[in-house]
């Protein structure tokens, strides 16, 4: 377990967050992270943290996220935040339920299996993956209120894709749980987490 890992997998629930954030206010998003973001939900025998999001470019969005919200100053957005404490709120709770973690990794093997068929981001495994959140994580006493503009979350393929994106934040929950992800170091990692994230955009460059 390394401080490097755990840094990355953070940068995949920032990158999900804000762009819940995006599609709830904007009604739109950047392809390129979202697919990556799919990507580490479906990709479940990666041999790297790396490879999980396709890359370290596949989380760059969330590493710049995550700059902005660790950062000192007054680069916070409180709703990312919302976003990022609600998804580990989900995972202790998934953590703690073998008989619904059987369940949803049976579904990623088919949702697997179509992706191999369909384009990663198809429509339909898009909404197999939306439906698998709200028959397993949305009937957990705790949800995510998503905030934004009402004619954004109407939308059947804005609504799909924020819980997609909410499945895959709580993905990246477990990763960064596994590689030693701990809700202290928020107060007691900040800088070194800091420092780890700027390395890695510079490795993008």
């Amino acid at each position: 377990m390394s401080i490097e890992n755990s840094t990355l997998a953070l940068a995949g629930i920032f990158q999900c967050a804000d762009l819940v954030r995006q599609l709830s206010r904007k009604g739109l998003l950047d392809t390129v992270p979202f697919e990556a973001s799919m990507q580490s939900i479906l990709k479940r025998d990666a041999d790297s943290i790396e490879e999980v999001y396709g890359g370290v470019q596949g989380v760059k969005i969330g590493l710049q996220v995550l700059l902005s919200q660790l950062a000192s100053g007054d680069t916070r957005n409180m709703e990312v935040m919302h976003y990022v404490l609600g998804m580990i709120m989900l995972e202790r709770k998934l953590i703690r339920r073998q008989d619904m973690l059987t369940n949803i990794s049976n579904a990623i093997e088919t949702a697997q299996a179509q992706a191999e068929i369909y384009s990663i981001s198809h429509p339909n495994i898009i909404s197999y993956l939306a439906n698998l959140y709200t028959q397993t994580l949305s009937t957990f006493d705790f949800r995510i209120k998503v905030n934004g503009e009402r004619r954004f979350l109407e939308d059947q393929h804005n609504a799909e894709k924020i819980r997609v994106l909410l499945l895959a934040g709580v993905r990246s929950t477990i990763l960064w749980r596994q590689k030693g992800g701990k809700r202290l170091q928020f107060l007691f990692s900040r800088r070194k987490m800091v420092r780890i994230a700027e390395q890695y955009l510079e490795q993008i460059k």
